[in-house]
């Protein structure tokens, strides 16, 4: 049974788009990319053509004769004879593209050509990437896929859009969800905690209406990754790529205010990884997130380079990580423990990014003053915080009210609680993440009119 994306909706429009350009979809392994594009080509033209260059490595000779597209079409006609190519009824589909990123310099020449359509896709492992985009810079649109979002599991779980869109609904009027909402929302969003967002393990889940053999496919899917860096880190020290990876969980756990080499090993410096976090920032397997000099605009220009936090972009995967009897107490017991803050933040970093917003934080030196995340809109800069508990908030009651902070009139927290408005901090439940874009999109629109 095929899940929908919202992959889905972005082909459709691409596909109608009269001048659209061959599109590259990238993201990390095992998260839907193949499945998704071969569902929408399947439906949208008479004639597919699937190549696969980790599978099938007799496609690694088809750019023999050149780059233009007479050439390539003739020379997968000579591998495959029974392809059928009929303009302007065709898509062409390059899989796995870091395997041969060569292919991405034919991009081009399918753009000018028109006749075909063509979809590439392929994990973002290292150097392979950037040759690729090199190779097909101006020819082609970038889609970034990730792992299933909160709002991609409802839904597979069946729930409809009116459903999902009530809790938007509510986060705008400020409207409390009743005992039976709350309670719903809250089951279902900590079984995606706990599941994560990767295809196989959602349909397993869903399919079995338990979560027997979820564990198995998560750390299956984390051994994988950890097999990709030995095939594909080429020039860097393998093991200690992986040491990072594996250090990710019990440093979020300690609630580190930046990653610590030193917690790796003893006396580690962050020279001797160099390239080690880009690496897996580029496979697509960690997400970074920057930390501020001063809590103010402009973000990017405003970083800290020696200071960063490191998260999983799956949370299911950080879950899959934990040793087993923290795996009973969550998938059994539904206690979080030691591990409540981590699987919550990694969660809102995860929303975060899923929703192409940037991840910033901010830790002011020899000072108690901090904070978990910053987002900006055109006029307003809000810092998030994301609570495991009902302390007070006292850094971002801090940061709203110092004048020194004009972009900062507001804040949002994210908890165990409903929703609530008091001193200039709205609160919302945490499974209300998944659309803080949209909140604040609309909210600065109804605001501004």
């Amino acid at each position: 049974m095929y899940y929908k994306r919202k992959i889905d909706d972005y082909l459709i429009k691409w596909k109608a788009d009269p001048v659209h350009k061959p599109l590259i979809v990238k993201g990390a392994r095992q998260i839907g990319k193949t499945e998704s594009i071969l569902h929408f080509a399947r439906n949208n033209y008479e004639n597919v053509v699937y190549i696969n260059f980790a599978l099938e490595k007799k496609y690694k000779q088809i750019l023999a004769d050149g780059y233009d597209v007479e050439s390539l079409i003739r020379n997968i006609s000579l591998v495959a004879p029974t392809l059928n190519f009929v303009p302007g009824k065709t898509v062409i589909l390059f899989d796995e593209i870091q395997e041969y990123p060569d292919i991405a310099t034919s991009l081009k020449s399918f753009r000018l050509d028109g006749r075909y359509d063509v979809i590439c896709s392929g994990s973002m492992l290292g150097i392979n990437y950037r040759k690729i985009h090199s190779n097909s810079v101006g020819s082609k649109t970038d889609y970034d896929m990730y792992s299933m979002d909160f709002e991609e599991f409802l839904w597979a779980k069946g729930y409809r859009q009116e459903q999902i869109d009530s809790i938007l609904e509510h986060m705008l009027a400020g409207k409390p969800f009743n005992d039976n909402e709350l309670s719903v929302f809250k089951r279902l969003f900590l079984d995606y905690c706990v599941l994560g967002g990767m295809p196989d393990v959602v349909k397993l889940y869903i399919e079995s209406e338990t979560f027997s053999g979820t564990l198995d496919v998560q750390r299956q899917i984390m051994l994988d990754y950890e097999e990709d860096v030995r095939k594909y880190a080429e020039g860097l020290d393998q093991a200690k790529i992986i040491s990072v990876y594996r250090s990710i969980p019990a440093q979020l756990a300690k609630e580190n205010k930046k990653f610590q080499f030193n917690k790796i090993e003893k006396n580690a410096r962050a020279r001797a990884y160099t390239g080690c976090i880009e690496w897996l920032i580029d496979a697509g397997v960690i997400s970074e997130c920057n930390c501020l000099q001063f809590p103010e605009l402009p973000l990017k220009g405003n970083i800290d380079e020696s200071k960063y936090k490191l998260y999983y972009p799956d949370t299911g995967l950080l879950v899959s990580s934990l040793d087993d009897e923290a795996q009973e107490d969550l998938r059994v017991n539904r206690n979080l423990g030691v591990y409540k803050g981590a699987l919550y933040e990694n969660f809102v970093a995860e929303a975060f990014v899923k929703q192409g917003l940037g991840l910033f934080y901010y830790k002011k030196e020899n000072s108690t003053l901090e904070e978990d995340f910053f987002v900006r809109t055109q006029n307003n800069l809000i810092p998030v915080e994301v609570k495991s508990n009902r302390d007070q908030s006292r850094s971002l009651s801090s940061l709203i009210k110092n004048e020194n902070y004009r972009e900062i009139s507001y804040g949002i927290k994210f908890g165990d609680f409903n929703i609530g408005y008091a001193n200039n901090i709205y609160t919302f439940p945490y499974f209300c993440v998944f659309k803080l874009k949209d909140y604040l999109k609309k909210k600065e629109t109804t605001t501004d009119k």
